[in-house]
């Protein structure tokens, strides 16, 4: 079975004739359950985003600031395996018929096994992984396979990165290149800085793909200001923080993830 790399596609390209930017959401499978993350996830589609990311839980989330590894923990303490990422997918992707991908780290994947990890993707419906970790050099195993699956590899640039390197990134990469809008972790801020800006235009110097930007954004009035000049616009903590702040009460958690969608998805079409 083909995974959805041609659904990512349209749905960039479906913002993209509406003049606005895609609002993609990011929540951890397993949080706060295994059931409830898949809720998560289909209230945020209900709220307004077009695409979803379904974090992967790890034990060293080296990318995520404190709000997701403390859902990260929550999940793996809740006993989370591959299995439930995997079912999330499927369960979010068949309920909204929306594109949904995977971040991840590299080891858990190249455990699994890499052939195995591509095919069970595809098979769930998913449309392709984001690696944050995995260098370009070291990824033409995983790109093989995702290729052959209809995956899209998405992987990740930073300000820091020089524009020889962001060519070899953007070359190599299929879907969107992620931008993240500054040095460090993943968490909300009080501003997203003129940082992401320079990164998007010079990746778009380099590449005919999405450029979308993650990191920092909470909040419509920020998504508004990085749908100037982006492609896409990620949140997660955002969303993680609503989960959190229900403190077990599920309905409340998924009234306020729907309802911070329904916020950032205004703010992606101010952008003019």
């Amino acid at each position: 079975m083909s995974g959805n790399i041609q659904l990512l596609s349209d749905a960039l390209a479906a913002a993209q004739a509406e003049d606005r930017s895609a609002l993609i959401a990011y929540l951890p499978a397993g949080f706060p359950t295994v059931d409830g993350g898949i809720e998560a996830a289909k209230a945020v589609f209900d709220g307004g985003a077009d695409i979803v990311e379904i974090g992967l839980p790890h034990s060293d989330p080296v990318l995520d600031g404190p709000v997701i590894q403390t859902a990260d923990d929550i999940a793996l303490r809740g006993g989370v395996k591959i299995a439930d990422v995997l079912r999330t997918v499927r369960e979010a992707h068949a309920a909204t018929g929306k594109p949904v991908l995977v971040m991840t780290y590299w080891n858990p994947v190249d455990r699994y096994g890499v052939e195995r990890f591509a095919a069970e993707l595809a098979e769930a419906g998913g449309a392709g992984c984001i690696l944050p970790d995995l260098p370009v050099q070291e990824s033409a195993t995983w790109r093989e396979h995702a290729a052959k699956h209809g995956l899209a590899t998405v992987f990740v640039v930073a300000p820091s990165s020089k524009d020889a390197r962001l060519a070899e990134i953007t070359a190599a990469g299929s879907g969107f290149v992620y931008a993240a809008s500054l040095m460090g972790v993943t968490g909300t801020r009080a501003s997203v800085g003129a940082e992401a800006q320079d990164l998007v235009r010079r990746t778009k110097a380099t590449t005919g793909l999405p450029v979308c930007v993650g990191l920092g954004v909470s909040n419509a009035e920020q998504a508004a200001e990085v749908a100037r000049f982006a492609d896409g616009v990620i949140v997660g903590s955002a969303f993680v923080k609503r989960l959190l702040a229900a403190d077990g009460d599920l309905a409340a958690g998924l009234a306020g993830v729907r309802a911070l969608a329904g916020e950032l998805a205004e703010g992606v079409r101010k952008r003019s």
